[in-house]
């Protein structure tokens, strides 16, 4: 019973992503949601055998049936890495007693961080209109989960603070507004200060790793602006999975040494 359940999320999950992969293309483009999806080089609809998630891109050989234009990997990148996210923390919540809440927690976090980070990757802004409301929604979901609404608004102030001020201090160039605004998210999503740290770490630690990949290459110079947005959406995936381990982890072998 538990595979079938698990084979069920994670077909969700990849139905989940192939919406997302059609939202963000909506929202850059300010259309309605609703409607078929259409190819972004012939604009021709999309046949329902032509959108099923993965299988579609590998049958059509990663291009359209009709102008044969390339499909970007974006789409069943974002459909797999759904569907793996979703079925990781379904594993991980299944067996606590605040199952529904809890997955619903980590599924619009999952949600919430996916499209931040193909939208910040591509076009270097982070949409508010989805920011917003699953800001709201995340801190009420906290808020059944037991949390007090008091913590949530004061690790979210902590986070906006923290981003406030490098913003003002590198005057605009570190960092955007919307990345304030993702970290009043991540704040209320995260009430744990280890938690919080855990992101920072990784976020900035990856994202300068990457910075220091692109300057050998090349492809960025030392002033060149690289968008905050998908390395913070990356560490607070990896700290909504694999916190706990990680900090144990921290603590078992570092802390102890000293």
């Amino acid at each position: 019973m538990t595979f079938i359940f698990s084979i069920f999320v994670f077909i969700l999950g990849l139905i989940i992503g192939s919406f997302l992969n059609c939202l963000i293309w909506r929202l850059y483009k300010n259309e309605s949601v609703g409607g078929r999806s259409y190819c972004p080089h012939c604009h021709k609809t999309i046949a329902w055998y032509d959108n099923i998630p993965v299988l579609s891109f590998m049958i059509l050989g990663g291009r359209c049936r009709y102008c044969h234009e390339a499909i970007s990997y974006q789409y069943p990148l974002v459909e797999i890495a759904t569907a793996i996210l979703f079925l990781l923390t379904w594993q991980i919540e299944v067996f606590n007693p605040n199952f529904t809440w809890l997955l619903a927690h980590d599924w619009l976090i999952i949600v919430t961080l996916m499209i931040i980070f193909v939208y910040d990757l591509r076009w270097q802004m982070i949409p508010m209109n989805v920011l917003w409301p699953m800001t709201a929604l995340i801190f009420i979901i906290n808020i059944f989960l037991g949390y007090s609404w008091f913590l949530l608004l004061e690790f979210g102030a902590i986070a906006v603070i923290f981003f406030l001020a490098q913003y003002l201090i590198t005057k605009k160039r570190g960092l955007g507004e919307g990345d304030i605004w993702l970290g009043l998210f991540l704040g209320i999503a995260f009430p744990s200060a280890a938690e919080l740290i855990l992101i920072l770490l990784l976020s900035y630690g990856v994202g300068a790793i990457i910075g220091l990949i692109l300057m050998a290459g090349h492809k960025k110079e030392w002033r060149s602006k690289i968008a905050l947005g998908p390395f913070l959406a990356f560490g607070a995936i990896i700290t909504l999975i694999w916190a706990g381990t990680i900090i144990n982890w921290y603590l078992m072998n570092i802390v102890k040494s000293f």
